[in-house]
């Protein structure tokens, strides 16, 4: 699985670096895994074998470091996620709660040794996390690091939201009572500016927006060689309910009752919790035959492009409120538009681009009128949308971190923590 997170902070992590400042990217639970060069240190901390065992034995939280840090390798971890792991929220409600719970819970070691090495060993400028999920470690981490420690918001509450009670409302709570410690935090839409503000009871003037960003190495913004031939409609998303591929199907079938030379390529991570939903799927289109084509999760960094190349539009009409998007940038930087649901962020990132239509959602109908309206209007479909105006506001926003900032300085030492 290439996580968009992952790849999100990797890329924001280059990005000030070529800045000229210093950045360590430090992993959490488990080894990033990105399709680019990637800048993240090599030690994991509260490695997710170490997290799971503390909270889950208490004789192994009696065990001495030298007997149980082994498992934080990244190769530990590697071998033992090769197995197929679930990251479905409604199993893991007690380890969320139990690092929530900080120092106070049965994760006090990992978090004790996390927040010395930043404050006694690291000692960073300013301290970045990339999900409020790890906001359990900021008790202890103040008392070894006082420089300011910032949050950035990708995506908390969908997580959130998956997880059954009573872990549910414990964790929101724990995160009401932790996120008073950050200095700030930052987002990537209005959207979700103002959707966790009142989620997390954060005062408003305290959440700052930072527009999303990809590097553009190895994207040329051309549309397909021979577009329209066949029309190709593309889903490139992680393969889960949530994300709408089957909405997406359900329109494409409107589509192509009428139009049978259309076709649909579908690509994306398929984890072990949607197996058996993915199976069910895939049995449910397979009256579509060759028209509709399923190919896995691309492996590099050149075949996901090929992949896009490959597309006249794309569309992943999720059911939820989607804060991120990169797929929408990546799509957009090979020369391909988007149809997209009217919800989240999606409606900003159509506007700022200019780079595709927006439908009602979860309308399999209305979805299948704008692929269409792409199909028929080719004038709908920007040729060159890695213009100007895209550059400037979307590509490698990690610029506008400093861009306003006229304060004489040294290169900062910028900490962050990535967490899936």
């Amino acid at each position: 699985m290439f996580c968009g997170s992952c790849m999100h902070d990797n890329t924001l992590a280059r990005g000030v670096m070529n800045l000229g400042h210093e950045v360590s990217l430090i992993p959490t639970y488990t080894p990033i895994r990105v399709d680019e060069a990637d800048v993240s240190q090599s030690r994991v901390f509260l490695g997710g074998i170490n997290v799971y065992l503390d909270a889950t034995s208490r004789l192994w939280r009696t065990l001495p470091r030298f007997l149980t840090g082994w498992l934080d390798s990244p190769w530990a971890i590697r071998l033992a996620t090769s197995f197929g792991m679930s990251a479905d929220a409604k199993k893991l409600g007690g380890l969320t709660v139990a690092l929530l719970e900080g120092d106070a819970g049965p994760d006090r070691a990992p978090i004790d040794e996390f927040a010395r090495f930043i404050g006694r060993q690291l000692k960073p400028d300013v301290v970045c996390f990339s999900n409020a999920l790890l906001c359990g470690t900021l008790p202890r981490l103040k008392q070894e690091y006082a420089g300011p420690v910032w949050c950035l918001l990708q995506g908390d509450d969908i997580f959130l939201d998956g997880l059954i009670e009573p872990y549910r409302s414990r964790s929101l709570g724990l995160i009401h009572e932790h996120a008073k410690l950050f200095d700030g935090f930052l987002v990537h839409s209005n959207y979700y500016r103002d959707f966790m503000s009142e989620s997390l009871h954060l005062p408003r003037e305290k959440v700052h927006v930072v527009p999303l960003g990809i590097d553009l190495a190895g994207h040329d913004g051309l549309p397909r060689e021979q577009p329209g031939d066949p029309f190709t409609i593309g889903y490139f998303a992680r393969i889960c309910p949530e994300k709408g591929l089957h909405r997406l199907i359900d329109a494409f079938r409107v589509l192509h009752a009428k139009h049978p030379r259309t076709r649909l390529r579908a690509g994306g991570y398929l984890g072990t919790r949607d197996k058996a939903w993915s199976r069910r799927l895939l049995r449910n289109a397979a009256d579509l035959g060759s028209a509709f084509e399923y190919i896995g999760s691309p492996a590099t960094h050149a075949e996901k492009v090929a992949f896009l190349k490959s597309f006249d539009v794309l569309s992943v009409p999720t059911e939820y409120r989607e804060p991120k998007g990169l797929y929408i940038l990546e799509a957009l930087a090979n020369g391909v538009p988007v149809v997209q649901p009217r919800h989240g962020a999606f409606p900003e990132m159509i506007a700022t681009t200019g780079g595709g239509l927006l439908v009602e959602p979860c309308d399999a109908n209305a979805l299948a009128t704008s692929l269409e309206e792409m199909m028929k209007n080719p004038q709908h479909m920007p040729c060159e949308v890695v213009g100007s105006r895209f550059r400037s506001s979307m590509i490698l926003s990690s610029s506008s971190l400093t861009e306003n900032d006229s304060r004489p300085r040294s290169s900062p030492r910028l900490t962050t923590f990535d967490l899936r």
